[in-house]
């Protein structure tokens, strides 16, 4: 009896580690933007689509009411560099995943915007505009 219970404790242990560590700042890496139309205005409900290139894992994500979209990917440190392409039907935007792997406390991502019949990266806007989604999010 107690051999089963210290090999279910064992087990418990093992399976809800890398559970865990999905949540886990260090294993996330978020791509966020909006998507516009050729007049500026916010497109609703466009799919998007965010595909890890060394493996072909595609992760979807959609716009809200704004244009507004964020996908999470699956990225641990070890994949610092990797080449991930953001996709909103024909547009394409290649990114590479840039962030600091001894730092384990802040988001990591980069925002690509689709504007029209462009995709544009904005790296250096990530920070601000998570943390104002963020905050327009605790206020409702």
């Amino acid at each position: 009896m107690r051999r089963a219970l210290v090999a279910a404790l064992v087990t418990a242990v093992v399976v809800a580690a890398p559970a865990a560590a999905e949540h886990e700042v260090y294993y996330r890496f978020t791509v966020l933007g909006y998507v516009k139309d050729a007049r500026g205005k916010p497109v609703p409900d466009a799919k998007i689509e965010v595909v890890r290139d060394k493996t072909g894992f595609s992760y979807l994500g959609e716009t809200d009411d704004g244009g507004f979209y964020a996908v999470r990917v699956r990225l641990g440190d070890e994949s610092r560099g990797e080449a991930l392409t953001v996709r909103q039907d024909a547009r394409v935007c290649h990114v590479t995943a840039a962030f600091d792997p001894t730092n384990q406390v802040d988001e990591r991502g980069t925002r690509v915007d689709f504007e029209g019949a462009r995709a544009i990266e904005r790296a250096t806007s990530f920070r601000s505009t998570l943390l104002s989604v963020t905050n327009a999010l605790s206020r409702h």
